[in-house]
């Protein structure tokens, strides 16, 4: 049904830019497309009020999520990222499996998810057909809008012989499976799409790898996958081909228009280049990036060249599901890459320069830029876009409070208990 909302938005058109609508309407049409924004006027009245002490967002947009990692959130941080996979997230991810316990772990994780705020999900499964259609029935029956992808692995030194894929034409297979399988579920429409997610170079052969580039060619699929995270992947990939992650993903067809490239820490000049040209862009995982990536993604480096950068919580690499939280993460991280962190290092030396962003930045990355990233209508509260909103409640202090002052402390230190609604495609989510 049709829906207005009434409230003072709260935005990022551009990565450098909050944009403030005090005292707005909102209004939706039956398809939970936004009609019109504007002032409300003294004698406006409208389906959902916000009170002065509530702002409206666009939703949140988390573009790199691992679904089946959900019940470690926060734990086995302790190895390197070689390690971890083979010691305790192979071992996890083979339980999905059993499709009664993955449909208890996904009925968990996406109300968790939206309450929070995150109304779009870029999602890895596991290799399990089964599971990965019943998180895409879980995304449809709670409302979020996602991005569900069946993780194709087939590598004998990348993978264990007990999780993977047989051979490539069965890993190929299987994707394009899932992939029909989710196009095909009742209520998926566009708010619940297959992607197709070779796991990295390290766990796929050539063939697989070739293989789902042709399959994303001849469906308009798009892609998601890993790309450069660590210097262990980075150096592999260039041990393996003789060039970098982006060039062989680009070489299988596999980097192209609206793909989504988790973490990309260890890109040079020519690889931000080439994903610019051919409309790839990167999930920025800053706090995943602390733990496994060895490095800072340079988030303002790569702005600048161009490059289409969401936000992602690589739960549960990283161990935060909050995007407001995440944001925070991006500013922390690029002040440690402009400032450096050694200190035996002189001042001068120890950083690069010109690396800053702030929540302004960080906030679009999580909304706008996600969107551009993904190429869907959300991200923004304006007409022709999609209704994906949160209402967060916020305490301004009159005399000291400026709204860019009152967004900067929503963003840092909002929780849970703050959100107070969430809808999807103008229809209401969570909580109620």
């Amino acid at each position: 049904m049709a829906l207005t909302v009434r409230g003072t938005i709260l935005q990022t058109p551009d990565p450098e830019v909050l944009e403030v609508l005090e005292d707005s309407i909102v209004a939706v049409d039956d398809s939970g497309r936004i009609t019109s924004v504007g002032p409300a006027g003294p004698d406006a009245r409208a389906d959902v009020e916000l009170p002065a002490t509530q702002v409206l967002l666009p939703g949140l947009i988390d573009t790199h999520l691992h679904a089946p990692q959900w019940p470690q959130l926060a734990t086995g941080l302790d190895l390197p990222l070689e390690r971890w996979l083979f010691e305790y997230t192979f071992p996890l991810e083979a339980r999905y499996a059993d499709t009664d316990f993955a449909t208890r772990v996904w009925d968990s994780m996406v109300p968790a998810l939206l309450a929070r705020g995150t109304t779009t999900v870029v999602y890895h499964s596991s290799i399990h057909e089964s599971a990965t259609l019943a998180l895409a029935e879980a995304c449809i029956e709670h409302g979020q809008r996602a991005f569900v992808g069946r993780v194709a692995m087939d590598h004998p030194g990348g993978t264990p012989e007990w999780y993977r894929d047989v051979d490539a034409a069965a890993g190929v297979a299987a994707s394009h499976q899932s992939a029909e399988a989710i196009q095909a579920l009742p209520g998926a429409g566009q708010r619940v799409r297959p992607i197709i997610t070779p796991r990295f170079v390290p766990a796929c052969t050539d063939a697989l790898l070739q293989g789902l580039g042709e399959l994303a060619v001849a469906t308009g699929i798009p892609v998601q996958t890993h790309c450069s995270e660590s210097d262990w992947e980075h150096q592999y990939v260039l041990d393996r081909y003789g060039h970098t992650d982006t060039r062989a993903l680009h070489g299988f067809g596999l980097a192209g228009d609206h793909t989504v490239l988790a973490h990309a820490t260890h890109l040079d000049d020519d690889d931000r280049g080439l994903l610019v040209a051919v409309g790839a862009g990167v999930a920025h995982c800053p706090l995943s990036n602390a733990y496994f990536a060895n490095a800072v993604f340079p988030a303002r480096r790569s702005l600048a060249a161009g490059l289409r950068i969401g936000l992602g919580s690589d739960v549960s690499g990283g161990p935060e599901p909050s995007m407001l939280a995440q944001c925070g993460h991006a500013v922390t991280a690029s002040r440690m890459l402009q400032d450096g962190v050694d200190v035996t290092a002189p001042a001068t030396d120890r950083g690069v320069a010109e690396s800053r962003i702030d929540i302004t930045t960080a906030f679009w990355m999580a909304t706008a830029g996600g969107a551009e990233l993904l190429g869907i209508p959300a991200g923004l509260l304006t007409p022709g876009r999609v209704f994906d909103a949160v209402a967060v409640a916020v305490e301004r202090l009159s005399d000291l409070d400026d709204w860019d002052r009152t967004f900067e402390k929503l963003v840092r230190a909002s929780s849970v208990t703050d959100i107070t609604h969430v809808w999807v495609d103008g229809r209401e989510v969570s909580p109620s």
